[in-house]
C-alpha cells in the first residue's frame, strides 16, 4: 500500500463504502513479510515514503530475488522494482512468476521492472544527461527508476564537456526540466555547465569511467563536491538509482 491507496482506503471510509473494521483490518496487516529465512520484507514503506520497497539485487541469489518479488506481488504491491540484476537472473525470476505477469528487463540499466509500469504523475520532466556513452549504463538506472516511479524522463546522452556545442544544442530541454540527474566521468565537469545553465536542481552522478588517474570514480567524486555551480548535489560514485529516487521526489513535490 502506498500513500495514494491509504488515502483512497480513507476516503471510502468517510464515504460509508467500507466500514471502519474493514480499514483497520487492511491496516493493521502485518507490515513486515519474512521470506524463508534470508528476507523481511517491509511492506508499508509506501505508506511512509511515498515509495514501495526496491530490490537490490546484486549479491542475491535468483532464487532469493524471485522469494521477496512474489512476496510484494503477493501483499499487494503494483510494481516492483529490481536494480543491479543480469540478464541470466532476469530470465530465471521472469520463468518463476506467476503465467501472465508482466515483466521488463533493461539491458543497459541491469534492472527489471515486474508488473504495472505506472504512468507519469510528476509535476514535470526529468532530463537524464551523460558526458559519454560510457556512462549510460548508470544513467539508464536513473532513467528507468525516475519512469518506474511515474516520471517523465528525457535523455541526453554523450553531451559532455569535450564538444560542448552537444550540449548547447539542447538548451531549450536544460531549460524545461524540472530536475536534472547530470552522470559523469572522468574529469566529471558536466553538472558544473548544466548547473550554470538550468534553474532547477541538479543532481549529479560521478561514474567509475576513465583511466588511471580518475581512480575508479574519486576524480569525478571530488570535482563535482567541489562545484563551483549553485543548486549541484551529489550522490555516491555509479549510484543512478539514488540519483533516480531523488529526483523524482523532486519532480513530486506540490
Amino acid at each position: 500500500m502506498d500513500k495514494a491507496e491509504l488515502k483512497e482506503l480513507l476516503r471510502q471510509v468517510a464515504e460509508g463504502s467500507l466500514s471502519p473494521e474493514d480499514a483497520a483490518l487492511k491496516l493493521k496487516m502485518e507490515p513486515i513479510r519474512e521470506v524463508g529465512d534470508y528476507a523481511k520484507v517491509d511492506m508499508h514503506r509506501g505508506i511512509r515514503q511515498g515509495v514501495p520497497e526496491v530490490i537490490y539485487g546484486s549479491g542475491k541469489t535468483p532464487e532469493q530475488i524471485l522469494g521477496i518479488a512474489e512476496t510484494m506481488l503477493g501483499n499487494g504491491q503494483k510494481t516492483v522494482l529490481v536494480t543491479r540484476m543480469t540478464r541470466e537472473t532476469a530470465d530465471f525470476v521472469r520463468a518463476g512468476l506467476p503465467e501472465g505477469t508482466a515483466f521488463q528487463y533493461h539491458e543497459a540499466a541491469r534492472a527489471a521492472v515486474i508488473g504495472e509500469f505506472p504512468r507519469p504523475t510528476g509535476a514535470g520532466r526529468i532530463v537524464v544527461a551523460t558526458g559519454g556513452t560510457s556512462d549510460i549504463p548508470v544513467a539508464e538506472e536513473a532513467a528507468v527508476t525516475a519512469e518506474v516511479l511515474g516520471n517523465e524522463v528525457v535523455r541526453l546522452y554523450d553531451v559532455g564537456v569535450s564538444g560542448l556545442h552537444r550540449l548547447l544544442s539542447h538548451l531549450d530541454v536544460i531549460m524545461s526540466a524540472r530536475c536534472i540527474v547530470a552522470v559523469a566521468g572522468m574529469e566529471g565537469a558536466l553538472p558544473s555547465v548544466i548547473g550554470g545553465l538550468a534553474d532547477c536542481p541538479v543532481i549529479a552522478v560521478p561514474t567509475s569511467v576513465g583511466y588511471g588517474a580518475s581512480f575508479g570514480g574519486i576524480a569525478a567524486l571530488l570535482s563535482m563536491l567541489n562545484s563551483c555551480a549553485s543548486g549541484v548535489s551529489v550522490v555516491n560514485i555509479d549510484n543512478g538509482f539514488g540519483a533516480g529516487y531523488m529526483a523524482s521526489m523532486i519532480n513530486h513535490l506540490s
